[in-house]
């Protein structure tokens, strides 16, 4: 019991520097975000107030955004990483689907600016006067945003961080506004035909686009998703590496930031198993699967199977078959005749695919009395919350 519990605080001391560790990347890549983002709008906004360039201001504006982005982006990692309390028993990690969700309305109101901007620059154009240094500087602003854009993202996606992932996202279509800018000017210096606000409102379009795209996957998550398929997945392989399990059912993960997760299940183990023999394999269970998934279980449910019963396997087979054959059945478990009473329980699972899931649970349980009329039935009609 004492090395149990000493392996369970090891590995949430592990979990937690672990956690501690992935904030100080996220802060110290929103950091270099920041600087790179304030000095590209100080040298945008000195050329494009020079030259009299609307899309060079715009594109000075939208990094200062940027940089607030940055901004927001540091605080809900630092507020996400707070310890659990009374209130948030299950800590603060969810901050950080709202900062995200804060900078992808940043990044939708920039576009919605810009857009407005352009269109007022439409109907009244002014004249541009670009200077070569000014080039210059868009150019390498271009370089500077492709990079910053591949680096942040990359980052935000290794540890699992969509304010990092939307921020990289956002550079990158910051190099697509100055590169465009650019090509604006390079077209009216050969051509003397102005472009500059009619691709700098294509681009706020593209903009408005990606913010409203961000803004709908944060809220999805807000909202609760279906957990990682292979997550799932390799939960259930990992707890059937015990022999005592024959079945893994059930499996309910519960999302409270990246990569932070508490969940339960059920298994099925022999109805000759006693309580202090469940008792160690539940322990050992929640305690792999920490190790393993760094997934905390914070209920394990049991199912039995008959060993005693002769027939009822032949039972189980015959009523799984027929239950399988109705559309829609995703999966049965959890059988187990109690012969003394005359009972039949298990669950069935059924799509969310099927119109009226109702109505074919009742014709389940119909077809299972027919063919059982004798025994009182117990059917369950189950809920695939993580299985694809």
């Amino acid at each position: 019991m004492n090395n149990t519990k000493m392996e369970g605080e090891s590995e949430a001391q592990e979990a937690f520097e672990k956690t501690f560790s992935r904030g100080k990347v996220i802060v110290r890549t929103s950091v270099i975000g920041i600087l790179a983002n304030v000095l590209l709008a100080a040298f945008k906004a000195v050329v494009g107030l020079l030259s009299g360039s609307i899309a060079i201001v715009l594109d000075a504006v939208n990094n200062i955004t940027d940089a607030g982005s940055s901004l927001v982006t540091i605080i809900g990692t630092r507020l996400a990483a707070k310890a659990p309390d009374r209130k948030h028993p299950f800590g603060h990690g969810r901050v950080e689907y709202l900062s995200a969700m804060i900078i992808a309305i940043i990044i939708l109101y920039a576009g919605l600016a810009s857009f407005t901007e352009s269109v007022r620059n439409i109907l009244k154009p002014s004249v541009p006067d670009y200077s070569p240094q000014g080039l210059v500087i868009v150019a390498a602003a271009v370089l500077v945003k492709i990079i910053l854009g591949r680096y942040v993202k990359s980052v935000g996606e290794s540890v699992h961080s969509d304010s990092l992932v939307n921020s990289g996202k956002d550079a990158m279509l910051d190099s697509v506004i100055s590169a465009t800018t650019l090509a604006a000017a390079l077209i009216y210096i050969t051509t003397g035909l102005s472009l500059e606000a009619w691709l700098a409102a294509v681009i706020s379009v593209v903009i408005i686009k990606a913010g409203i795209d961000m803004l709908r996957d944060t809220i999805s998550q807000l909202l609760g998703e279906r957990a990682d398929a292979e997550l799932a997945r390799g939960i259930r392989e990992t707890v059937q590496t015990f022999p005592q399990v024959r079945g893994v059912y059930d499996l309910v993960l519960n999302n409270y930031g990246p990569d932070t997760f508490n969940g339960s299940l059920h298994v099925e183990v022999p109805d000759t198993c006693v309580a202090s023999e469940l008792d160690e394999l539940l322990r050992e269970i929640t305690i792999k699967v920490l190790e393993k998934h760094n997934v905390l279980l914070t209920a394990i449910g049991v199912y039995s199977y008959n060993t005693k019963h002769d027939q009822a396997y032949q039972m189980e087979t015959q009523i799984r078959e027929m239950v399988l054959e109705h559309p829609g059945v995703i999966q049965m478990h959890g059988f187990y005749v109690n012969e003394e009473e005359k009972r039949i329980r298990f669950d069935v699972v059924i799509s969310f695919d099927v119109k009226d899931r109702k109505a074919a649970y009742q014709k389940i349980c119909q077809d299972v009395n027919r063919m059982y009329p004798e025994y009182e039935l117990q059917i369950a009609l189950d809920t695939d919350f993580s299985e694809s």
